[in-house]
């Protein structure tokens, strides 16, 4: 096993060489290992799999045997030669066919959030986002690096879906949505968590709003149900009128903002928000200490390499909320990277009425 100081450099190694791995992963991706693999009959050598993707033969072997070490790739050796094979893990989320693939995400996270990451210690030092020296594009418009092109726009909403095709489900059904029937998903992009919304709630319709160039890409690139319950409406939820809806859902937006925003986005859905109707926000919630979730403090980081805003805790979500005019707050953890959390408009009951606020 090893003395104490061995485990210790041993972990070390293990967090100073996280990039690497990551890294691995990436190249597999954008290479096509990974979609090689699950499109070929059986398992391939290294000279079936550099014929396929036009490598090179040592640069190709080095990388499937680290994926090997990472358990992406199983190995098997026949009359002394290695023939590799997906394991069910890269099957899963890896390869472009599984309807779980996360390979556009991982992609995006590749040419953008890993440029980004380059810059951690300027952005502790300077407190705001690395767009200006990652990408050399200004840091005040949150979304200039990550829409720079329309490939890379494409490259963002279509892992965006993936994200969904994972926790859409769970932060759907966190609550029961039924009494909602007409929905507005803010910043919705391209409607893959309204599709999840539709599939649950049978009576629901899903207004998806967000800014003209999301929503050309959305209609252009992705495909929606015919009987037309998936609308979209363009707009700046900052400045322009928004839809009349039952219930507001706030996906990953919240966290791109600092409170002052949050507060006024908050505060204008509550004015257009029919009484008793309400805000579902949508995040990767840090535990009420801020000790953890450890993926939630990776992600709280990335806000401020990224954006201007940051992962919160429940009462802070709670705090935002209230100051906006919603009452009846309720948290639900949905055991996935994003939790649910329901707030409502409340009745005019008067001004002695009052609501408590309950965590679940």
């Amino acid at each position: 096993m090893g003395s104490a100081e061995d485990r210790a450099y041993q972990a070390l190694c293990d967090c100073a060489h996280g990039f690497m791995v990551s890294q691995v992963v990436f190249a597999a991706c954008e290479l096509g290992v990974f979609d090689v693999l699950a499109e070929a009959p059986g398992p391939l050598d290294v000279g079936a799999v550099v014929m396929r993707l036009g490598t090179s033969s040592h640069g190709t072997e080095l990388l499937l045997d680290a994926c090997v070490s990472l358990k992406l790739l199983t190995l098997e050796t026949r009359s002394g030669k290695a023939f590799y094979s997906n394991t069910e893990l890269a099957s899963t989320y890896l390869s472009s066919p599984s309807p779980k693939s996360q390979r556009h995400m991982l992609l995006y996270m590749a040419r953008t959030t890993y440029r980004c990451w380059g810059h951690l210690a300027e952005a502790v030092r300077e407190g705001k986002n690395q767009y200006q020296k990652a990408f050399g594009v200004p840091s005040h418009d949150l979304f200039t690096a990550i829409y720079r092109s329309e490939g890379e726009q494409l490259q963002f909403m279509r892992g965006l879906q993936e994200v969904w095709s994972i926790s859409g489900r769970s932060v759907m059904t966190a609550f029961d949505l039924s009494p909602f029937p007409l929905i507005c998903d803010l910043g919705g992009g391209s409607g893959a968590l309204a599709k999840e919304c539709i599939s649950v709630y049978p009576d629901a319709k899903v207004t998806v709003f967000d800014i003209p160039d999301v929503v050309r890409v959305a209609k252009t690139h992705f495909d929606f149900p015919e009987e037309g319950r998936i609308s979209f409406q363009e707009g700046d939820f900052f400045q322009d009128r928004l839809p009349e809806a039952d219930l507001y859902i706030l996906a990953r937006v919240l966290h791109d903002w600092a409170d002052a925003k949050c507060l006024a986005l908050l505060a204008r859905i509550h004015r257009v928000c029919r009484p008793g109707g309400g805000v579902l926000v949508v995040e990767s919630v840090l535990d009420e200490d801020r000790r953890g979730p450890r993926t939630t403090l990776l992600f709280s980081l990335n806000m401020l390499l990224q954006t201007e805003g940051r992962e919160r805790t429940p009462g802070q979500y709670h705090t935002l909320l209230a100051a906006a005019g919603f009452g009846d707050f309720r948290l639900r953890r949905t055991g996935s990277v994003y939790d649910a959390m329901l707030a409502r408009k409340l009745l005019p009951l008067g001004p002695a009425a009052s609501v408590k606020s309950q965590q679940l």
